[in-house]
């Protein structure tokens, strides 16, 4: 399996702490999910964006907003608990 894909079924079970540099070099912690239950709905609008297999989009649980980072970006990703458990 590909960082990409283990890191999004990590993400769709539980809520995550990735640490990652931005594009500008600052280091980055942001707790992030891509479970459904937290996830805001989302208008069907029938157009398809390609997706960047180079970038993930997650939301980020504190800023209550969605965020990207690079993949080769990461410097650690770590379970800290699991969704069920927010709810």
């Amino acid at each position: 399996m590909k960082k990409r894909e283990i890191l999004v079924e990590g993400l769709k079970k539980n809520v995550m702490r990735v640490t990652f540099t931005k594009v500008n070099g600052d280091t980055r912690v942001m707790r992030c999910t891509l479970h459904d239950s937290v996830l805001p709905e989302q208008p069907i609008s029938g157009i398809k964006k390609k997706e960047n297999q180079d970038t993930l989009s997650v939301w980020d649980l504190d800023n209550d907003g969605w965020r990207s980072f690079r993949l080769d970006s990461i410097k650690e990703m770590k379970v800290i608990e699991g969704v069920e458990e927010l709810l």
